[in-house]
């Protein structure tokens, strides 16, 4: 191929499309042809954090958007600082003895015999890096490096308007943010849009009306996807502070080297890239709530510094030595067992205290079966309007008896999407939950363990478990709420094991 063709046809390829993603995608399938390339990652170093930023990825079957942080050790730090202010391509044929690409395939769970390394510069200023990865046995060489070499000017423009907008966005949503001109991004949830409210919640609406007027802290328990999130909003939109900010805090979503600088901000210059000041997730609470989700998986040095936000409603930004003071209502959620965890060693004892002045228990859907027919009412008319069926289907009167022997260990969540998937399968009715009797009943019989002298294979247990994943974040892998975060993994590492499952398995 000539280097005229190849160039003109590629840079068309990468400047196809607004979508960092998408255009990495068309590019990846070109390249293919002509080299031996699996993936390819845009990733930005981000030294205020001192971590690789991935903002879009590109493989063979999926490409999209991300804002995945990798911490780089200290080892590494420098070589990804000098690298990004290089402007080259180079071709790393031996990554095992590369320390940050050690570090960022064994973060990202994945393979390569090779990577050829775009570093992006304009005008003195370091953009990102564009990384080739290639799993094959075929590595790349000097010819394929030469060929992407052509590519370095092309790459670094599209790479810049990327930027640029992410900028421009970021300012607007700072700017709007700070006015308290945001929408907030959830629904206000009043007590009369909890179903259940006056029957088997009927205890924690009270317990819910108590406090709500109150700026004491609440501490909610209950098992994933009883609707702790709802619970959270309905205490914040019936309290005074309602016209206020409630900002939402996934704790186990965030890098323990990350938390102080997400949860308390940092002063400009107070590290190497801090060009500006960041306000944290506390002080964007500010006058409103913060809703701290998933407590017990925040780490012992973190629970130290809330107790003191408990204690004195005051913080410090990383690198400065100005207490802030704050007027903010603190609500908490967990699915975990705080009280063990105190014995253990694992959560502070003087937090849980703190944290434990008013503890609301929301029962599991198996203990409230009371409002099962009103919630696949509810789900029914909600999901017939989301997926715009025009209609309300009828619902058979005798198909809530295999959804009332189940035991939900989903809970609200599980049967919304049940729900769901009936809709889909048959949008016109009548309900009668035929395709999800198999599934109940099979994961009814999970639950029970194994009988008799089978045994499952592991892959066959994994690949139900991602299956059940899939089902219950609705096809999303990553993201909040996505089958990677369900179960525990990084985004690239299930899609790794859903790639080698799928050659046995139908997903």
């Amino acid at each position: 191929m000539k280097q005229d063709e190849f160039f003109r046809d590629a840079t068309l390829r990468i400047c196809g499309s607004l979508e960092l993603d998408k255009a990495l995608f068309d590019l990846l399938d070109y390249l293919s042809a002509v080299m031996p390339v699996t993936t390819i990652l845009a990733q930005k170093y981000e030294p205020g954090f001192n971590a690789m930023r991935t903002i879009a990825y590109a493989t063979e079957e999926y490409h999209g958007s991300s804002e995945t942080l990798t911490p780089l050790s200290d080892s590494s730090r420098s070589l990804a600082k000098a690298n990004s202010q290089a402007r080259s391509v180079a071709l790393l044929s031996d990554p095992a003895n590369e320390p940050v690409a050690v570090e960022m395939l064994a973060f990202h769970d994945q393979k390569t015999t090779s990577i050829i390394l775009m570093s992006l510069q304009r005008d003195g200023k370091a953009m990102g890096n564009l990384v080739l990865l290639n799993d094959k046995e075929e590595p790349f060489t000097e010819a394929h490096r030469e060929l992407m070499q052509l590519l370095l000017d092309p790459m670094i423009i599209a790479f810049s308007n990327v930027l640029k907008h992410r900028e421009t966005n970021y300012l607007k949503d700072l700017l709007a943010d700070d006015m308290q001109h945001i929408k907030q991004e959830i629904r206000r949830e009043s007590t009369e849009d909890i179903v259940g409210a006056n029957f088997g919640l009927k205890s924690v609406m009270s317990q819910v009306e108590k406090v709500a007027r109150l700026d004491s802290p609440v501490l909610l328990l209950g098992e994933t996807g009883v609707g702790k999130d709802v619970i959270a909003n309905t205490i914040h939109y019936s309290s005074p502070r309602r016209d206020q900010s409630m900002i939402k805090v996934n704790c186990g979503a965030i890098p323990d080297s990350l938390i102080d600088s997400e949860l308390f901000g940092y002063e400009k210059g107070a590290f190497t890239g801090a060009q500006k000041t960041h306000k944290g997730k506390f002080e964007r609470a500010e006058g409103g709530t913060i809703f701290l989700d998933e407590l017990g998986e925040l780490p012992l040095q973190a629970q130290t510094r809330l107790l003191r936000v408990l204690q004195d409603k005051v913080i410090e930004r990383v690198g400065g030595d100005q207490s802030i003071s704050l007027d903010i209502r603190i609500i908490a959620a967990t699915n975990r067992d705080l009280e063990q965890m105190v014995a253990s060693g694992d959560f502070r004892e003087d937090l849980w205290y703190r944290l434990n002045v008013f503890p609301i228990l929301i029962p599991p859907l198996r203990d409230r079966s009371i409002d099962l027919p009103a919630l696949v009412h509810y789900f029914i008319k909600k999901k017939s309007r989301e997926l715009k069926l025009g209609g309300l289907p009828e619902l058979e009167p005798e198909s809530l008896a295999p959804l009332s022997e189940y035991a939900w260990p989903g809970n609200v969540r599980e049967l919304e999407n049940i729900i769901e998937r009936e809709l889909i399968l048959n949008p016109s009715g009548p309900i009668d939950f035929r395709g999800a009797r198999l599934y109940l009943n099979r994961n009814g019989s999970e639950m029970s363990g194994n009988t008799g002298n089978t045994f499952r294979r592991l892959d066959n247990v994994i690949a139900e478990h991602i299956k059940r994943a899939l089902t219950r974040s609705n096809g999303q892998i990553h993201g909040e709420n996505g089958a990677a975060e369900l179960l525990g993994l990084n985004p690239n590492t299930l899609r790794s094991k859903i790639r080698k499952l799928s050659e046995k398995y139908d997903f």
